[in-house]
């Protein structure tokens, strides 16, 4: 066992303590990381020994970002339609077919290479956990692989065969339901942790209340737990569903009355604001605001995908949604650490804690406020020791 001081921190945010705006923040603090765990946190004039010293120069430390909702396995490129959308072109999902055809096309080694790719970018940025979805195969060969390259790079995988209806059964939509609930839930589940549902009538290419209800339950069954899309392109079922499952996240929650808000209010599942997706549709922003102040849990994520949000960067997601969606710099941090965490269903990790996995930011800045006072400017960066993912 070796152990690692790390000192000259400026500011610790642990992200630990009670109540949704306790970010626990101070300074004159150190922690020790012992075989990948916090072993110790404290004031610097207590710290005990350690095998090695290092000195992070005034640097804020923080628990490394949950990036709890990512699409990160496809080929091909929808640029076109950002512009599109960007000269007033609405959303409703019907892109995902170009990036179907595209990751169909793709060998299995150009996937995981370009998985790669994208997660690597995310960790220069301060992101230490991802969800990775299937969702652009659509078949039951495509839709396993995906997820087996998933599998190579993260533990938290998500079954998304229930993305859209693809084109050759647009005719058929419920042979599609019966196919994703059968043959390819039963060649994904030993490669996902999670199912997930693209619950969207506003949206003729997604899924009914009813056929979602079809979607999650099968993937109950079938031993997996629960997410949601919901509430992304209009009203719908999405949030109620997601709560009466008890699933442990609905996501974009961008259109809620306030029976969607007093649901998740009174509930244990989390909901996840993807705001680099309206920014990259042009759409309206949650209101986060009013979701705190109901206390839902909630969280922020990036959607990293190659339609809606070409965004891997977790610190955009925080400058968006304190400029754009009612949030705190605080809130927004937590959202992106323990927020994260619980949006997954896991304790160890999303804050700085004796016992807890020891993967932390760093920011070159004195306190965490810089992520949005900021915005666009590379200050976060995960902690790296000798080369080494802490």
């Amino acid at each position: 066992m070796s152990s690692t001081l790390l000192t000259g921190i400026g500011e610790l945010v642990t992200c630990d303590e009670d109540g949704q705006a306790a970010i626990g923040a101070r300074s004159g603090q150190t922690v020790v990381v012992e075989d990948g765990l916090v072993a110790w946190v404290g004031d610097a004039t207590q710290a005990p020994a350690a095998d090695a010293r290092h000195d992070l120069g005034g640097r804020t430390v923080l628990p490394g970002f949950v990036d709890s909702h990512s699409h990160l396995v496809f080929d091909g490129d929808r640029s076109e339609e950002f512009v599109a959308r960007m000269t007033g072109a609405r959303y409703d999902g019907g892109g995902i077919g170009n990036s179907v055809n595209a990751t169909r096309g793709a060998s299995d080694a150009e996937l995981d290479r370009l998985v790669g790719i994208r997660l690597d970018e995310m960790r220069r940025q301060g992101t230490t956990t991802v969800e990775i979805k299937g969702g652009y195969g659509l078949d039951v060969a495509n839709e396993a692989r995906s997820l087996r390259i998933a599998r190579r790079h993260t533990s938290e995988t998500t079954f998304l065969g229930a993305h859209v209806v693809p084109a050759e059964f647009t005719d058929d939509r419920a042979g599609y339901v019966e196919l994703v609930t059968g043959e390819m839930l039963e060649a994904c589940a030993p490669h996902a942790r999670w199912i997930d549902v693209f619950c969207e009538p506003n949206s003729s290419h997604a899924f009914t209340g009813e056929e979602s209800r079809t979607v999650l339950e099968a993937g109950r069954a079938a031993g997996l737990e629960l997410r949601v899309h919901g509430n992304q392109i209009g009203h719908g079922p999405g949030v109620q569903l997601a709560v009466e499952l008890g699933a442990a996240s609905v996501d974009h929650c961008t259109f809620l009355s306030e029976a969607d808000v007093d649901a998740l209010a009174n509930s244990s599942t989390v909901a996840t604001l993807l705001p680099g997706v309206e920014f990259s549709t042009k759409s309206p922003y949650p209101d986060a605001r009013a979701l705190l102040d109901a206390g839902v849990h909630v969280a922020l994520a990036s959607d990293c995908n190659p339609g809606t949000c070409y965004s891997s960067s977790i610190p955009f997601c925080i400058a968006l949604a304190v400029r754009e969606m009612g949030m705190t710099p605080s809130e927004a941090v937590l959202a992106v650490t323990r927020g994260g965490a619980a949006a997954l269903r896991r304790e160890d990790i999303g804050r700085i804690t004796v016992g807890a996995r020891a993967d932390l930011a760093v920011l070159d800045a004195p306190n965490h406020l810089h992520l949005s006072y900021r915005p666009g400017v590379p200050i976060a960066s995960t902690l790296m020791l000798e080369g080494v993912l802490l």
